[in-house]
């Protein structure tokens, strides 16, 4: 009967939801439950001379797959394998994976190889952060991007032809215990810190679980008494992810790209009241330089004469006043009615937040 109150609970918290809520599943991940990355070396044979030529690591790799077969290059002898590259794998391995289940992987060569179009990825073993063998990856490549080399020396590059996918490339040869199923207790991380919504998180599993069954332990780990054995605890952490909150209004951001101009506000960002003026001087110089003639019979020599004419325009824009406490929208406009490039927009927004009147932090990445 609790267990089915609990259930009842939950789906009664999902449909009571609020229009603009958020999902616990959107704002962080159980512990543990994560992806592991696999690494690995491999050949990529069938290419069309487009491949490493002599890289030693391409013949190395080519020796070690002939082995397998019995064959042998003899010693000192460096073949030109042009239709062979030296390659590293990658690939992710999703949490609960199990033997025999699919897995795509991504091809990037190492060497000198001009595309990987065509190729075959000779089986390669997939390694872990501890050294053992996880995966085993084999199979055809795609590739997006097209290279072309033409006789005089030209060349046309689209995307990027020195790195493929394979689709289910690999197969899972073995587990990871991420030991869901021990302990008394699963904890939840958010995304991003907000004890805000650490909190309300809580609230919602007590609401719905119990009161007690959720701790906060700092701002972004919540804390949760956990049912035993696999199907209890699996059952609990899909109600817990559809759980809805009223996600925390996010801290108020001006992110400013010095690289690209780019400045990205998001809608917490406040103004007080301002009056802000731009003015554009710009400083033109027109050479005329002349050509001076000696007069006739005279020993002087032919000179060049510099004639600068130097002009100063400067565009005055009136003052305009931002009220006390404006809005997202309400700054937008204000940027609009300035038509200031993004380099002077960043200057304006630090003027602003050395003056006291941007309630926000300005981030300069």
């Amino acid at each position: 009967m609790e267990r089915l109150f609990c259930l009842f609970a939950a789906m009664a918290a999902l449909f009571s939801a609020p229009v603009n809520a958020e999902r616990v599943k959107d704002l962080g991940q159980f512990q543990g439950l994560r992806a592991n990355q696999l690494t690995g070396y491999g050949i990529v044979v069938g290419l069309a001379g487009t491949g490493d030529d002599s890289l030693i690591y391409a013949t190395q790799g080519v020796q070690g797959a002939v082995s397998r077969f019995g064959l042998t290059i003899p010693t000192g002898v460096n073949p030109s394998l042009k239709n062979a590259a030296a390659v590293l794998v990658t690939a992710e391995l999703p949490p609960f994976a199990k033997p025999g289940q699919r897995l795509d992987i991504t091809v990037s060569a190492m060497g000198k190889a001009k595309s990987l179009r065509g190729g075959t990825l000779v089986m390669a073993p997939l390694y872990g952060a501890d050294g053992r063998i996880y995966a085993m990856a084999q199979g055809n490549l795609v590739v997006g991007g097209l290279g072309v080399d033409a006789a005089d020396g030209s060349k046309l590059s689209i995307n990027i032809p020195s790195a493929g996918r394979i689709e289910g490339g690999a197969t899972v040869e073995r587990s990871i215990d991420t030991g869901f199923t021990a302990g008394e207790h699963l904890l939840f991380n958010l995304h991003q810190f907000d004890a805000t919504n650490a909190g309300r998180i809580a609230d919602a599993i007590d609401k719905t679980f119990g009161s007690g069954t959720a701790t906060v332990l700092d701002g972004a780990t919540v804390q949760i008494r956990a049912a035993q054995g696999g199907n209890a605890r699996t059952r609990m952490i899909a109600l817990i992810e559809g759980l809805n909150i009223d996600a925390a209004q996010p801290r108020a951001r001006v992110i400013v790209n010095a690289r690209t101009g780019t400045v990205v506000i998001n809608g917490a960002v406040r103004v007080g009241a301002a009056a802000v003026t731009h003015g554009k001087l710009t400083l033109k110089v027109d050479e005329a330089p002349t050509i001076v003639q000696p007069a006739p019979f005279s020993r002087g020599e032919t000179a060049v004469e510099q004639a600068s004419d130097i002009k100063v325009e400067e565009t005055a824009n009136p003052a305009f006043l931002i009220k006390g406490g404006a809005n997202l929208s309400e700054i937008v406009a204000a940027i609009n009615r300035i038509g200031v490039p993004p380099g002077d927009l960043v200057a304006i927004l630090e003027a602003l937040d050395q003056a006291g009147a941007l309630t926000a932090e300005l981030v300069i990445i």
